[in-house]
């Protein structure tokens, strides 16, 4: 039976990619192993949203091959469309699948292959043993593909450029069928998830339509919402989110810059004031939310003052988690032409900075929440010292003991001290009702530092 492995690189809608491409290749009777392991096909999903991530995905190009000559590997992803595209596509890569053949990537493998075509006897074990590992109890749903935003440093627009969302429908089956396989939580995701939309019925149906759809599927205890632009929260998403108590109250609203005149430079639809009112709105919502970030440090252009705009904002916003990334040029972007370029020392230095602040309103955010009491979805028990972990519904690690027996399991828990990277906690009495999130300083009537209480 041939082997197969997979890597991926870059974003959850690449995650969600692989995986559909490895059922794929299961259900062809191939044998899947780990990446690290010998095989004779490796199917790399690549990245190319900055220098960083090329530079990882040709790297794990060259050391397959020098480690496995006799493979082949197979390349898909927006590194393989940018290196197509600039007449770099590295001589080690056996087949490149572009972007938009992504999902028949087992079946071009096979047509240019066939004689690494599984026998009928092996698509048979290989199809009785199918999903036979699989006890995750997060799972992604891919509902939307393809940006049409292009903004000045981004690439995505010229690999992802073919605006597509799903049918409603087959959304919510495989929504049920991932239930039907034990899971729990299920984290919405799309390219530009925001701009979803299905015209296929009588009625429009939107993306806060499918949240709450995907709220009352059984078996579905979560449903998380992944990255979405500033100015795709509208009021009816936010009174989705009040309504639908299975929806986590955890927004990824991307922010690059905190300064008006870079984000008009990034060809951004907003400006600083638009995006802290927006915070105030989702607090007004939810007064527990956890708003999560993307910040993009060293754009052309970037002065000290602009940067100190960004870390205002930071304060001001009140995030829970912030992603940093240092501007990398993407050749073919306006960025890329643009003078005044921030030295790379500098934009080192103000990631740093930029850093600190962040864990410091981290834990700001967390300690909100310390002595309340909220759920836990779990997920494993870790490997060093043996606790259960899990995130809360706004997006906390939390770390407890207990029993393999909880993992899958939604566990109300009451939070002690932080951690590194979120809290410790302790389970509650079993017997006790599902816990509503109460964050201490709430109950004693302290305001979110930073934001407009309604």
């Amino acid at each position: 039976m041939p082997k197969a492995a997979f890597a991926t690189l870059g974003c959850k809608v690449n995650q969600y990619e692989t995986q559909k491409i490895l059922d794929s290749f299961e259900d062809a009777g191939f044998e899947i192993t780990e990446f690290n392991c010998t095989a004779d096909i490796y199917v790399i999903n690549s990245c190319s949203v900055t220098q960083t991530a090329e530079r990882k995905s040709r790297q794990m190009i060259r050391r397959l091959h020098k480690q496995n000559p006799n493979a082949l590997i197979v390349l898909t992803g927006c590194y393989g469309e940018m290196a197509y595209s600039r007449h770099e596509m590295p001589a080690e890569v056996t087949l490149h699948i572009p972007n938009s053949e992504k999902k028949r990537t087992a079946d071009i493998f096979l047509k240019n292959f066939p004689d690494l075509r599984p026998s009928h006897e092996f698509q048979s074990v290989s199809q009785n043993t199918s999903k036979r590992k699989n006890c995750r109890t997060r799972a992604m749903i891919k509902v939307q593909d393809g940006c049409d935003l292009y903004c000045s440093y981004c690439s995505i627009p010229f690999t992802r450029n073919r605006m597509e969302s799903r049918p409603f429908e087959s959304i919510i089956e495989e929504a049920e069928n991932l239930a039907d396989k034990g899971y729990r939580e299920i984290v919405v995701t799309g390219v530009l998830v925001g701009s979803y939309q299905d015209y296929r019925d009588s009625e429009r149906r939107d993306l806060a339509d499918l949240l709450r759809s995907l709220a009352n599927v059984k078996g579905i205890e979560r449903v998380r919402l992944s990255s979405i632009e500033p100015t795709q929260v509208t009021e009816k998403l936010l009174r989705t989110f009040l309504e639908e108590k299975r929806i986590c109250n955890h927004l990824h609203i991307p922010l690059q810059s905190g300064d008006s005149n870079i984000l008009r430079a990034m060809n951004r639809p907003y400006d600083r004031d638009y995006y802290l009112n927006l915070c105030e709105r989702v607090y007004h919502f939810m007064p527990n939310a956890a708003i999560t970030t993307d910040i993009l440090t060293g754009f052309p252009g970037e002065s000290e003052e602009a940067f100190q705009n960004t870390m205002d904002v930071v304060r001001k916003a009140h995030f829970a988690r912030v992603h940093i990334f240092r501007y990398s040029v993407r050749p073919g972007t306006p960025a890329a032409l643009m003078p005044e370029t921030v030295a790379e020392d500098v934009k080192e230095e103000r990631s740093h900075r930029l850093a600190t602040l962040c864990k410091e309103v981290q834990n700001k955010y967390i300690s909100m929440f310390l002595g309340g009491c909220m759920n836990v979805l779990v997920e494993a028990k870790e490997v060093q010292g043996g606790l259960l972990s899990g995130y809360t519904e706004n997006y906390i690690r939390v770390l407890f003991a207990g029993g393999s027996h909880l993992i899958g399991t939604v566990v109300p828990i009451k939070l002690l001290s932080p951690t590194e990277d979120g809290a410790m906690a302790e389970t509650l009495n079993a017997l006790q009702p599902e816990a509503d999130i109460i964050p201490l300083s709430l109950v004693e009537g302290t305001r979110i530092p930073n934001v407009m209480v309604y």
